[in-house]
């Protein structure tokens, strides 16, 4: 599995990006569910609270990727500055640590973000994988 960046859009306080997942393996795999996305520092530390799943978008559904295929997932990342500092202990990100649904191998892709060391402050919210290409079957 390959995680890339796909685009994001900006809201008040937030940023919303679409992550795509990518099959890189020579057989077909399903993905069901929510990805666990937190942020970590240069070290890959985790900064904070791992994503809060947000069922608003989508439900889950079964995803099954052909090999070269493509799914996708929105996370939202709330500014840091809307927190005082005091609260929020802000920490600068080096990367989106992702665990695809049902896989224990992470992927680290590169952020820019500013995240809360304090973890009582919530900042990121994960949606469920979704079709993103007409090479995935969903059932």
């Amino acid at each position: 599995m390959h995680a890339t960046n796909a685009g994001g859009n900006g809201a008040a306080g937030s940023v919303y990006e679409t992550i795509d997942l990518t099959n890189v393996g020579s057989a077909s795999c399903t993905l069901y569910g929510y990805p666990g996305v937190s942020l970590v520092d240069s070290s890959s530390a985790q900064i904070g609270a791992a994503a809060t799943r947000n069922s608003s978008l989508h439900a889950p559904s079964v995803v099954t990727l052909a090999p070269g295929a493509k799914a996708n997932f929105v996370v939202q990342i709330a500014e840091a500055g809307n927190y005082p500092s005091s609260t929020c202990k802000p920490k600068q990100a080096a990367d989106l640590k992702i665990f695809p649904p049902n896989q224990t191998q992470a992927l680290a892709l590169p952020t820019t973000s500013t995240g809360c060391s304090n973890s009582s402050v919530k900042l990121l919210f994960v949606g469920a994988i979704a079709v993103s290409s007409a090479l995935v079957q969903s059932r």
